[in-house]
């Protein structure tokens, strides 16, 4: 018998002569109750979150397995976005926004910044491509540890407004393993049986790709709470806009990864800046469902700008152990009620736990791709 097992078995009998014995005072039994009630729930929690008491549960577990089924995934490697690059610079603020919130980061203040770009999948060296959704992940930390983290990406919407819609399609997307692409019949029974979403996945696809992650625009997809000095909130989604104009991608089907190359040498070449964009939403804006778009008219605030000066690979760098959150809030911003937000954190803090005890990785992005070349050396001294 185990040492739980023999622990509980001794608790019990206890309670069970305690229970039998008419001179046992009653205050006596609920102290025992009292004892065994803690480890008793953490051990239902515990039972409850791994999906063991509802095995039909949608679960962290089951979430990260039906992303492997969609798109892949390497031991060791984050369960999605898992092909990236390390950058790093700065965000300040420039205080057009602090009334509606008492975050640090949106004050008149440059913070450091770590962050990283990354393509879409599970795959840590698939070929780069027009159409791969790219991401932004950064982390903010002001001198009060007040961290802002957040996945940014170039998608307008989310393509679901449900987790379980969010599992539905890791699964209805998973490459057939003839062709290596999605099977169109799966994928046009997802879309007859889930019709709302059509509009969502139309915008997705018919979206302006532009020539890389440069010149990139990058979207928060899920609505936050801005709270004000008063306790005043005010929703809200932001955008990363680039300042850089924007240029059409033209592809490069012989390189596998251009678009890591180009933004190397992009940020070698001079910082590449983007303005954050916030938007305040409107009466008839959907706060709590991401895959419905806001209204143009809605009112927008420059908030300030990201300033990127520095690249590395993700061997041994800077960006490596940073699970990039979108629930690491400062004070000042809160979530919406939006059930994605929570369930993106839950698999992101999964795909921490799985991935940090898998060893090292060996990125397709390595430490000699990343190095500033000589003749650049040169121009900058």
């Amino acid at each position: 018998m185990s040492l739980l097992h023999r622990l509980y078995a001794t608790r019990w009998q206890r309670i069970e002569k305690m229970t039998t014995n008419t001179h046992t005072p009653p205050g006596s039994i609920l102290r025992w109750l009292g004892v065994i009630a803690l480890p008793t729930v953490l051990t239902l929690a515990f039972l409850w979150a791994g999906g063991w008491l509802t095995p039909h549960r949608l679960t962290q577990a089951s979430m990260l397995d039906a992303l492997r089924k969609g798109s892949g995934m390497q031991s060791g490697f984050r369960r999605n976005h898992a092909k990236g690059i390390c950058v790093a610079g700065w965000f300040e603020g420039n205080g057009n926004i602090s009334s509606l919130s008492t975050a640090t980061v949106l004050k008149k203040e440059r913070i450091p910044v770590i962050g990283r770009f990354a393509l879409a999948g599970g795959l840590p060296y698939q070929a780069d491509a027009p159409g791969k959704v790219r991401s932004m992940a950064l982390r903010l930390s002001p001198s009060d540890g007040q961290e802002w983290r957040m996945g940014i990406n170039d998608i307008p919407v989310f393509p679901v407004g449900t987790p379980q819609e969010f599992h539905d399609l890791q699964l209805a997307s998973r490459p057939d393993p003839a062709t290596g692409k999605p099977d169109p019949t799966r994928m046009q029974a997802f879309r007859t049986s889930h019709p709302w979403l059509q509009p969502a996945m139309a915008q997705i696809g018919q979206r302006p790709v532009s020539s890389g992650f440069a010149d990139d625009t990058y979207h928060s997809l899920d609505s936050f709470l801005l709270v004000a000095e008063d306790g005043t909130k005010t929703a809200i989604r932001w955008a990363m806009v680039p300042v850089q104009p924007a240029m059409p991608d033209a592809g490069h089907t012989n390189d596998h990864d251009y678009l890591f190359q180009q933004v190397i040498k992009d940020i070698h070449t001079h910082p590449l800046q983007w303005r954050l964009m916030v938007t305040l939403a409107g009466k008839d804006d959907a706060i709590d469902n991401p895959s419905k778009e806001w209204s143009q008219d809605d009112r927008q605030i420059d908030a300030g700008t990201l300033t990127l000066t520095g690249i590395g690979s993700e061997e041994n760098g800077p960006c490596t152990g940073i699970t990039f959150d979108p629930l690491v809030l400062p004070k000042g911003v809160m979530p919406s009620g939006d059930p994605i937000l929570q369930a993106r954190s839950a698999a992101y803090m999964r795909s921490f736990y799985l991935r940090s005890g898998e060893g090292p990785t060996t990125p397709a992005i390595s430490p000699e791709m990343t190095a500033l070349p000589a003749t650049a050396k040169d121009k900058r001294s």
